[in-house]
């Protein structure tokens, strides 16, 4: 039977950061039909289906109603249940085959795996009606929208209390036409702040996005001048992500924790 782990990604205490299912195959391909069933029935923000390929390993990603292009929280997950179940060294880079191209994880000395993502900067936009009310009475600067299909637009706020008394109509973000809406302020406890919310892709609120960061980390960086940056997730689980931002790829680092583990028993529907 395929082995199934539940980690709690971004974080380094369990029961806080983002949970992603991890459901490791002997062979492909996935069945995506079955893959979207199991990733409902678990009910994770992501559950991750991976399998070997040559040296490497493919990956893809299905949150509870659809199959999503990229997924930065399931990747450190998925790379957190390689090395922990001695399925790949500890100090070798994994890579992974996804429908967002190669993606590469790298444990680092202090316990962090450093995943290799695709910049996904944010351009010009026409801005949503009633900004205002679609945060829920806060008031925002709407910055624009990322040019990729899984695409998401971004909203800026003053500081980390405004970020923190968002409340979004939720209707209204899923009548957007993107993938999700991602907040952002300037950071308290760390350089930057963000939430994320995607109810279109099944998730109201997601407690630690490895995507967003794709996002959130280049757009910071240009405006502090600096390449490094850590960023906090204002969600109710909470999440911390380290980033370094090159030119067009974005390294976002993390830990995970994996709080349970067993198999999956059902694999046709």
């Amino acid at each position: 039977m395929p082995a199934f782990h539940l980690v709690d990604a971004f974080t380094a205490a369990a029961f806080r950061g983002n949970r992603a299912g991890v459901v490791l195959l002997e062979r492909g391909p996935v069945d995506a039909s079955l893959a979207q069933a199991v990733a409902a029935e678990v009910g994770a923000s992501e559950t991750a289906f991976l399998h070997p390929e040559g040296d490497d390993w493919r990956l893809r990603w299905w949150t509870p109603t659809t199959e999503v292009d990229l997924c930065g929280h399931a990747t450190l997950a998925a790379a957190h249940v390689l090395v922990g179940e001695a399925l790949a060294p500890s100090t070798d880079r994994l890579r992974f085959h996804t429908r967002s191209g190669e993606l590469t994880a790298t444990p680092d000395a202090s316990g962090r795996l450093w995943l290799d993502l695709p910049a996904w900067p944010v351009a010009v936009h026409p801005a949503p009606d009633r900004l205002s009310g679609l945060l829920g009475g806060v008031a925002g600067r709407y910055v624009g929208r990322t040019t990729v299909a899984q695409a998401n637009d971004v909203v800026e706020v003053a500081d980390v209390a405004a970020l923190d008394a968002v409340a979004p109509d939720l209707s209204a973000v899923a009548a957007l036409g993107s993938g999700g809406l991602i907040v952002t302020s300037p950071g308290g406890r760390t350089e930057v702040a963000m939430r994320y919310f995607a109810p279109a892709l099944g998730v109201d609120e997601d407690p630690a996005t490895g995507s967003a960061a794709c996002t959130v980390a280049p757009l910071w960086a240009g405006r502090l001048g600096r390449s490094e940056l850590v960023i906090e997730q204002r969600s109710e689980r909470g999440g911390q992500l380290w980033t370094r931002v090159g030119a067009d790829r974005v390294e976002v680092g993390g830990h995970a924790v994996t709080t349970i583990r067993g198999e999956l028993l059902a694999t046709s529907r």
